[in-house]
């Protein structure tokens, strides 16, 4: 998880091991989900779009105030880990409806295929995580899909390739390797005629555990968001615009963030950076400028120029072919 790495190079809640992310895995595919019970709650208070997750914001703030003069017990939400982008976004999104995640609600946290569970359950009354346990918890009732995290932030960083930043010095070619076959795989996968193979291939017992047709939704950006069966489409164009003519026009805006990403603002605006509330705004970002992982875009760049070329890229750390087999399944070659 994003998160991890800078938490890693900073130094927070272990022994500081410096990061090299040179590869992002995945981008916009959390959700949160609620219980049926909350769901009605948040639709009885809401005022305008029940997509638009200010609007959901805000009626969850008029839910926790009834729930707080009731009496009754904070609403528990699920999250993967305290250095994740779940534990973040969660944040984000109740903290634009002047609810405060530290104080009105409590975030505990479970690993993915136990948010389903718990759920049903009853033991927490929503989560934030990745695909399929979305789907999981819609296809068995317990659960709608009040916002895919797309809807919050644009382009929203999740898992990344993360390597020591000594040992990236020390392999800069296995790193290299590494990279192009995330890359080849990345491009595989986004091919349409590609998916069924790759949902067959996740779905196995050793791997996720649950039905290739689940995942399958969650690759062709179609999701059931409710148990009615309501269908709604995935962030996957609104990724390819953004990318596209959105980043030419906030080019300057995001020329300024791009030495501190959006998860480390958000893990300063959550305290999670170690900067006190009383170090200047300079101070801070100047902190987690020089410490945060090293991205390695020479790297990136020939990687990806090499997955795009198999000549160029047939050899390296993980030679060609072999790297094939791992990343495809494909045979042998002589």
């Amino acid at each position: 998880m994003a998160p991890v790495a800078i938490a890693s190079s900073l130094g927070l809640g272990h022994v500081k091991v410096p990061i090299a992310a040179p590869f992002n895995l995945g981008l916009n595919g959390n959700a949160i989900t609620v219980s049926p019970a909350l769901h009605a709650a948040i639709m009885a208070e809401i005022s305008g779009d029940p997509f638009d997750p200010l609007a959901t914001a805000l009626a969850l703030a008029r839910v926790v105030a009834k729930r707080r003069r009731s009496g009754a017990e904070p609403l528990t939400f699920g999250m993967t880990f305290p250095f994740s982008t779940h534990n973040y976004q969660l944040r984000f999104w109740m903290a634009a409806g002047g609810v405060d995640p530290d104080e009105d609600v409590r975030l505990v946290v479970l690993p993915p295929p136990y948010m389903v569970d718990s759920l049903a359950s009853g033991h927490v009354d929503a989560f934030c995580v990745g695909a399929p346990w979305n789907s999981v918890a819609v296809d068995l009732g317990v659960g709608h899909i009040l916002h895919f995290v797309a809807d919050i932030l644009v382009r929203a960083v999740e898992k990344v390739l993360a390597v020591r930043q000594d040992w990236s010095e020390k392999n800069p070619e296995v790193l290299a390797a590494l990279v192009r076959a995330a890359f080849r795989a990345a491009d595989f996968i986004e091919q349409p005629e590609n998916r069924a193979e790759a949902a067959r291939i996740l779905a196995q017992p050793e791997r996720i555990g649950v039905d290739a047709e689940v995942v399958q939704r969650t690759l062709d950006g179609r999701l059931k968001i409710s148990p009615d069966g309501t269908i709604r489409e995935s962030s996957r164009s609104t990724r390819r615009w953004y990318a596209g003519g959105r980043l030419r026009s906030a080019r300057k805006r995001l020329e300024r963030r791009r030495r501190c990403s959006g998860q480390t603002f958000m893990m300063r605006r959550w305290d999670a950076t170690g900067s006190s509330p009383r170090q200047s705004a300079r101070s801070a970002l100047s902190r987690v400028r020089h410490s945060t992982p090293t991205i390695l875009p020479g790297i990136w760049r020939r990687s990806r120029s090499a997955a795009r070329n198999p000549e160029a890229g047939s050899s390296g750390a993980m030679l060609g072919s072999r790297l094939d087999r791992l990343v495809f399944g494909l045979p042998a070659q002589n």
